[in-house]
């Protein structure tokens, strides 16, 4: 009876798995750029909100004064919020190819580590928003009985 794989000392690749995971450090680095440019695109819009709604309160009476600071903070807190994930696919992607290219064992490690933060950032995400969800939703049943 073949032991499980926790009780292996060693895992090794095989080519096929190197060729997967180097294509996924592509994907991943090419997910991080596109994340990363978003973000820096959203920061542009922050900066510009402020006296493009200053314009629209002139224009448009029923504007609120503060609409372009409100925008600002928002974007901003997205940026800051989709900053870690990104970073962490970022890094994944880079110690990935590094280990694929120098068959280092712990900067393989480090690249699964960075992964993990990825996904235990988002899985962390999604439990919050999840939760706000069900409770706006409670308070607006609330609300209709």
């Amino acid at each position: 009876m073949k032991k499980p794989i926790t009780q292996l000392e060693q895992l090794t690749l095989n080519n096929a798995s190197k060729t997967f995971l180097r294509e996924i450090a592509t994907w991943a680095r090419f997910f991080s750029i596109i994340g990363f440019v978003f973000m820096a695109l959203l920061l542009v819009f922050a900066f510009f909100a402020i006296p493009i709604f200053k314009m629209a309160t002139k224009l448009q009476p029923g504007v609120p004064d503060n609409l372009g600071v409100v925008i600002l903070v928002t974007n901003v807190l997205i940026v800051i919020i989709y900053f870690f994930p990104t970073y962490y696919l970022w890094q994944f992607s880079t110690h990935m190819k590094k280990a694929l290219s120098t068959k280092n064992d712990e900067i393989l490690a480090t690249s699964f580590e960075k992964l993990k933060s990825n996904y235990k950032f988002i899985g962390v995400l999604t439990i919050i928003t999840l939760s706000l969800y069900l409770l706006f939703f409670g308070a607006a049943i609330m609300g209709l009985l």
